[in-house]
């Protein structure tokens, strides 16, 4: 789907299962969601139906599945239910539970994507929110070696690579090119456990609610009788039986790297934890739910790191709205202390302006010989001057008028501005203008970083 408007559901869709590991009967329904509203579970069971957010801050295990918890509420094993809203991009929706676990169905997303593609989909108005990935960012736990990283690329793309150091399951990997094959390439990638793992789970009743339907078994040792007896018993099956390929009972894989197919589809449901839709292809070696939702955790962390930081993107080879002849007829100063170069937008809340910082600036004599270094108060001046334009251009004869200080606060220098800086600067309104008063939210950025930013008020009067 191209369309980069948010989605959510048509209309409310229920199913009902039981719990891999709680054992328990769930009936579980999508329900559609407003805009920005991202994924979300309603436990209906409980006093108050508390909400968990679908955030990788509310991971508190990852045995067995990517466990949520948010004051005391938890949900576990988020992690098919996840991928499949992801898999079918689908921004905005509550999922209800009236028990603490989705249900298990055959031990892949199979069933969810059937079911959100009977409920429908509605666009929205908002914009989707995407993150595009510019460098490599990894995560990489030691104690296991397993690793992700995620590079740029034109789409979302996944790629799992896994070894699992058994003859009867080696080395797999899987891809997936466009989000848009996950149904058909994915989705029906079912859970799957070895022969010693699933006798430790059953004795320590941690796999309630499983069977041969939901998931795939490796037979990875010996078996013997007595554990036959055991399993048969817990699955409910009069007689078991190892095929050639390892595979317990008469279980038929969907593909050769049915497992790869799993870990992959894992990992999109533990990634959708970050909250937000990724551009970037996704490497994953040896990947797990701990690995995938602390590189989740983060994603998130370099998301509102950038968002606090951000730096808005001007394109410096269009024609200005302003050059400098049409700023000396609206503003007063002159050389040397006109320290604006262009304006490249203006409107009735906010104005944009630029300044090419060279060599020849004269404050860089002294401030400092040897190391220049534009002083900062002339930084906080050049955006002053800048919303000068802003106050200035609501009179019809700004040539009549001068622009005065009245107020600075909370101005803060970030980084220094050196000779070859193109400096941008960004003013908007805190309040309407009146009476010839302008407080603004002010900012400079060069090199694509913050390198000032101030709260400013100035007053315009009429020269005498």
């Amino acid at each position: 789907m191209s369309n980069n408007k948010q989605r959510t559901i048509a209309k409310e869709v229920t199913l009902s299962g039981v719990g891999l590991h709680t054992g328990e009967n769930v009936t579980m329904k999508f329900v559609p969601a407003p805009e920005n509203h991202g994924y979300a579970f309603k436990r209906t069971d409980l006093e108050g139906e508390p909400i968990i957010e679908a955030d990788a801050t509310y991971v508190v295990n990852t045995q067995r599945g990517t466990n949520l918890e948010k004051r005391g509420v938890k949900i576990q094993t988020s992690e098919h239910v996840l991928a499949a809203l992801v898999g079918l991009e689908v921004d905005n929706v509550l999922i209800e539970l009236n028990a603490p676990e989705p249900p298990i169905m055959d031990g892949s997303s199979k069933f969810f994507v059937e079911a959100i593609e009977k409920a429908g989909y509605v666009e929205q108005e908002a914009d989707r929110e995407i993150y595009v990935v510019k460098e490599v960012i990894s995560y990489r736990d030691e104690e296991t070696g397993s690793e992700i990283t995620v590079i740029p690329s034109e789409e979302y793309q996944v790629t799992t690579m896994v070894d699992f150091g058994t003859k009867v399951l080696g080395t797999q990997n899987a891809t997936l090119e466009h989000l848009s094959d996950f149904k058909e390439q994915i989705s029906e990638a079912r859970t799957f456990s070895f022969l010693h793992e699933l006798e430790m789970l059953l004795e320590n009743g941690l796999i309630k609610g499983g069977d041969l339907n939901n998931a795939i078994v490796y037979v990875d040792k010996e078996i013997s009788d007595e554990t036959m007896k055991k399993l048969e018993t817990a699955f409910n099956k009069e007689k078991l039986s190892i095929k050639p390929n390892g595979i317990l009972d008469n279980l038929t894989l969907h593909h050769p790297n049915e497992a790869a197919r799993h870990k992959l589809l894992d990992v999109i449901g533990d990634l959708a934890l970050a909250g937000i839709r990724i551009k970037g292809k996704v490497i994953a070696n040896k990947p797990g739910h701990f690995v995938n939702t602390q590189f989740a955790k983060k994603i998130a962390k370099i998301i509102k790191l950038e968002k606090r930081n951000k730096v808005p993107q001007y394109d410096l080879t269009q024609p200005p709205l302003m050059d400098i002849h049409q700023i000396m007829d609206m503003l007063p100063h002159r050389p040397p202390f006109l320290l604006i170069d262009r304006i490249l937008e203006l409107s009735d809340t906010h104005v944009v302006g630029m300044k090419n910082v060279t060599m020849n600036e004269n404050f860089f004599v002294g401030h400092f010989p040897g190391a220049p270094v534009m002083p900062g108060v002339l930084q906080v001046e050049a955006m002053a001057q800048t919303g000068g334009i802003l106050v200035l251009s609501t009179v019809p004869d700004p040539e009549n008028y001068l622009t005065f200080f009245m107020k600075m606060d909370n101005v803060k220098f970030k980084q220094k501005v050196l000779p070859g800086d193109t400096l941008t600067f960004h003013c908007s309104l805190i309040t309407p203008i009146r009476r010839g008063i302008c407080h603004m939210q002010a900012y400079a950025y060069a090199n694509n970083k913050v390198v000032c930013e101030a709260e400013l008020m100035a007053q315009i009067a009429k020269k005498k």
